[in-house]
Order: structure tokens, then C-alpha cells, then sequence
């Protein structure tokens, strides 16, 4: 007897753990955001550098009936701090880690959003992979291990960091087994009493208490408080296709403003598309991208402070951009996710940096973000630290889409990379590069300017010697990197076909990418 089978869905995220998570609630019965969900609770456990209960969350999602919905659940600052007070303490600018770098985080209000919007399974299954890999234990992956090296001083210096990522006072190496106990029971109470638990509950009590001890000024009023916002996407158009992406505090306007650059519609320009803008006019293609950064770095912000997502995208680049923070590390997970039933995801998760702030509250088990860092100190800037606020994101999802339907489904991080990764990706599919071929091609990006105002690219070793050249001509000095470097992002990529789906998963990272066949 033959057995008829056909595509359920696909997902693709930065580890594989992760991926076999969301395809078990894709085999469940559940949507595209059940997947996510599992994918990104697996993801909190199994990459604790790159995103952790205790960050923030950014999402597209698409609906069955065609309309995207575009969800930010980046947290606030405490209402107890002042610009003032942390002016005295630091003087013109924020510490790059430490406790008064930590935002309320947003990213399980996030979740429970999702859940509300689209979810078929239970919110403790979304839980349940997650859990087991935090009590079980799983084998240390290359990323957590590589950035527990290249981090060891800082989390040394907090004694939750210590205690599980320097055992012994040495490095957890990649293979051996993380097992995060504190942060199991911390699940099973979530999944018991719901997300209320993270911000109200018995859980909140016990993390708000642990970071105020340290110096936080988190109190159970800011936590009781937030929550997360739906809004209108950011949408430019690109060679037929809708490029659907995220408005402030996002980074999603360098997105549109790269593409406009390339079709020659940016504002202010001379409206001379740029030709082979991955080869021959990368120069031009890395000028877009430094105007971006330049941009960003002086107006984005707490869009109910500064200014739109399409103002950002018409807004002429200062000539003296001002000089960039130092560069994000780990920081960031990007998954995709799509089920036949119509639902799709673009979804980001992050602690910033490496573990975020370096803080992990020993007895809840959670690591918190250093989102905080990005903020101003600077009284006019429209970034500048107030409470209740929220800072400046890279983080910024992504849909491309021809007339309603989905085409592709990024996910990417990347610190403020991100806009030039899904730049390269979106420019390589349009060529005819599949998925696999598009996030494993060589890639580079145009860093923030250095404490002087410099700016170079970094680009990897097997990028194309013409790519190279065109950046350099046009007065680019470049950091030479490895293939398929980590600290040049990783992407997933889930493309849609008259055949089926087609995904893939970074090389640079422990992802995996799958088809779910039924």
C-alpha cells in the first residue's frame, strides 16, 4: 500500500537541538509559531551566550490570512534609574556589561504574545524540550565552548557565570555536558503557572531580588508592568518582491536603505542603480552600508522618543558618524519557521553580547542581557537613557514576499551586522542561489566606526578577489577573517518553491535546518 506524504513545514535555526524542537511541535499539529516557540525556549538552554531567558525578543509573523504582524518585546529600562545618576556613576557613556546595563527582559512576554496569536499546542509544551535539556544536560557546542574561552576574565568575575560556564576554574569545554538545574526548575514553574511567573511570579521575586543585591534597579513594579507591543511592519520593495522587516527601536530601516541604494531609488542619490553590487560594486554597496551605520548610530530609537522607520530610511548620513561601540559578540539567535497551514516566522532572541551582561542570578538559573550598553548618555541624543524606555535594537526580523505569499523566510544575527547579512542573502536568492548556497557563500560587512571615527570591512578570505578590490577602492582597509567565521553572523534561510520548501542553516554556527514531511 503506498503512503502519501507531504510537506507540514519547515524550520531553521543556529542549533540543532533547537531545530529538532520546533519539528517535533510541527509534528505535534502546531503552526509555524508553535515551532518557533519550542525552537526558541530550546535555544535559551542550549546557547546561553547567544540569547537567555533573561533577553529580548523581535518577531514577524505571517498569517493565514496574508496580514503580517510584527511584535516587539524589548525591555524597558527601570523606572528607579536616572540619566543623571548614571551620568555621575560613568560619566559619557554606559559600561559595556555589568548591572546597569540590564533591561527588564521582554522576550518571554514575547512568547506569550506568539502563543496568543497563533499557537495550537499548550504553552507547557512549548516548555517541554527545553526543560529536559536544562536538567538532562546536553553535549557543549562549538559556539558556547569558543565564547567561553574568548570570555573567560568577564564571567569569571560574576560567581553564577563561574559556577557554570568555569568549573573548576576552567573553561566547559565543547562536548561536556551542560547541565543547568537552577534554570530547569525555572522552566517547570514557568510551564506550570504560565508567563506571568517570569514577571510577577515566585521566579520574579527570586531574580528581581538577586540582581538588586548586585546594584539593579529592577523592582517588581518595572516587571509587573511591561509588556509586549504589536505595531506595523517596515516595508520597502525590491526588484517585484515586498521586503517586510522592523520598525524602531529596530535596525530594520538599513534593510530598505541598502536595497534602495542598490536599485538606485535612495533618497538623495543619483538614482544610478548599483551593478553587481556583491562583485564589481560592492565599494558602492559598503558605502550604503556605512551611511546605515552612521545613521543608526545618531536617530534610532524608542520610537516613541525619535524619529519614524521611514524618516530613518530618507535621512542623509552625517558626514562625522560617531564613533561605534565596541563589537557584539555572540549576542544574537535568528530561526525560520513556516507550516502549510499558512503561519510563518522570522524571529529573533538575544542577551547582545556574549552572555549579555555576564550576569547569570544563581538560584533562578537565568542570564541577563546587556541590552542597556546601547543607550546614550548623551542628554540630546533622542537614544538617551530615561526610564520606562527602550534602547536602540540591532535585532530586526525579516519576510520577503511576492504579493502576499511568502518567498522567503530569513532569520539572521549578527549584532549590527544584520541588516547587511540579510542584505547578502536577499541579493544572492534573487540570483538564483538556493538556500544552502546563499548562507554558506562567503560573506563581509562594514563595521561601526572605531573610537577615532574609522571604519573598516571585515570580509572573509574566500570572498571573491573583484569583491575585495571594489571595497578597497573605495577606501575600505580589510580585516582579513577565516571562512565561514562566526563573528560574521549566522543566518537561516527558508525559501518556498512550487515544489516545497527548501531551508538551510549557517555554517557558522551548530544550526541545522529541516523539512517536516507527514
Amino acid at each position: 500500500m503506498n503512503t502519501q506524504t507531504s510537506q507540514l513545514g519547515a524550520i531553521s535555526t543556529s542549533h540543532h537541538l533547537a531545530t529538532e524542537a520546533g519539528a517535533q511541535a510541527i509534528r505535534a499539529g502546531g503552526t509555524a509559531i508553535d515551532a518557533a516557540l519550542a525552537a526558541a525556549a530550546a535555544l535559551c538552554v542550549v546557547y546561553p551566550n547567544n540569547v537567555a531567558l533573561g533577553g529580548d525578543l523581535v518577531a514577524l509573523v505571517r498569517s493565514p490570512d496574508g496580514k503580517i504582524h510584527f511584535l516587539n518585546a524589548t525591555g524597558t529600562a527601570p523606572e528607579e534609574q536616572s540619566l543623571d545618576a548614571l551620568r555621575k556613576a560613568h560619566g559619557h557613556e554606559l559600561p559595556l556589561r555589568g548591572i546597569d546595563t540590564v533591561t527588564v527582559p521582554g522576550g518571554v512576554r514575547g512568547w506569550e504574545a506568539l502563543h496568543k496569536l497563533g499557537a495550537k499546542l499548550s504553552w507547557a509544551d512549548h516548555l517541554a524540550s527545553a526543560t529536559a535539556y536544562a536538567r538532562d544536560g546536553i553535549p557543549n557546542s562549538r559556539s558556547v565552548a569558543r565564547a567561553i574561552r574568548d570570555d573567560r576574565e568577564v564571567l569569571a568575575q560574576d560567581p553564577g557565570c563561574a559556577e557554570l560556564f568555569l568549573p573548576g576554574g576552567e573553561p566547559l569545554a565543547e562536548g561536556a555536558l551542560l547541565r543547568q538545574a537552577a534554570l530547569a526548575d525555572t522552566l517547570d514553574r514557568l510551564s506550570e503557572h504560565g508567563p506571568d511567573e517570569f514577571y510577577t511570579g515566585q521566579v520574579a521575586q527570586t531574580w528581581v531580588a538577586g540582581l538588586r543585591q548586585l546594584g539593579s534597579k529592577i523592582s517588581l513594579s518595572d516587571t509587573a508592568a511591561y509588556q509586549a507591543s504589536w505595531a506595523d511592519p517596515l516595508e520597502g520593495s525590491f526588484e517585484g518582491y515586498r521586503v517586510v522587516t522592523g520598525p524602531p527601536n529596530t535596525s530594520g530601516f538599513a534593510l530598505i536603505r541598502a536595497l534602495n541604494a542598490v536599485a538606485g531609488t535612495a533618497e538623495g542619490s543619483d538614482h544610478t542603480p548599483i551593478h553587481d553590487p556583491l562583485g564589481a560594486g560592492a565599494g558602492r554597496l559598503a558605502e550604503a552600508f556605512r551611511a546605515s551605520n552612521a545613521v543608526r548610530a545618531a536617530a534610532l530609537a524608542d520610537p516613541d522618543y525619535g524619529v519614524s522607520g521611514e524618516q530613518l530610511i530618507r535621512r542623509d548620513a552625517p558626514e562625522h558618524p560617531l564613533p561605534g561601540q565596541g563589537k557584539a559578540s555572540g549576542d544574537t539567535v535568528g530561526l525560520s519557521a513556516i507550516t502549510s497551514d499558512g503561519w510563518a516566522v522570522s524571529l529573533i532572541n538575544s542577551v547582545y553580547w556574549a552572555f549579555g551582561a555576564a550576569i547569570r542570578e544563581p538560584l533562578s538559573g537565568i542570564i541577563f542581557q546587556n541590552r542597556g550598553t546601547s543607550f546614550s548618555l548623551d542628554p540630546e541624543s533622542p537614544n538617551a537613557f530615561a526610564p520606562g524606555k527602550r534602547p536602540r535594537h540591532t535585532l530586526m526580523p525579516v519576510l520577503v514576499l511576492q504579493g502576499d505569499e511568502i518567498a522567503w523566510v530569513p532569520a539572521t544575527m549578527g549584532g549590527s551586522a544584520q541588516p547587511q547579512i540579510h542584505a547578502q542573502l536577499l541579493l544572492r536568492s534573487l540570483g538564483g542561489a538556493s538556500p544552502q548556497e546563499a548562507t554558506h557563500a562567503p560573506r563581509w560587512m562594514v563595521a561601526e566606526p572605531d573610537a577615532g571615527g574609522a571604519v573598516s570591512v571585515v570580509i572573509e578570505d574566500d570572498v571573491a578577489h573583484e569583491t575585495k578590490s571594489s571595497i578597497a577602492a573605495a577606501g575600505f582597509p580589510l580585516t582579513i577573517m577565516p571562512p565561514h567565521t562566526e563573528d560574521l553572523g549566522h543566518s537561516n534561510l527558508i525559501q518556498v518553491t512550487p515544489a516545497g520548501y527548501l531551508a538551510a542553516s549557517d555554517p557558522r554556527s551548530d544550526g541545522s535546518a529541516m523539512v517536516v514531511i507527514g
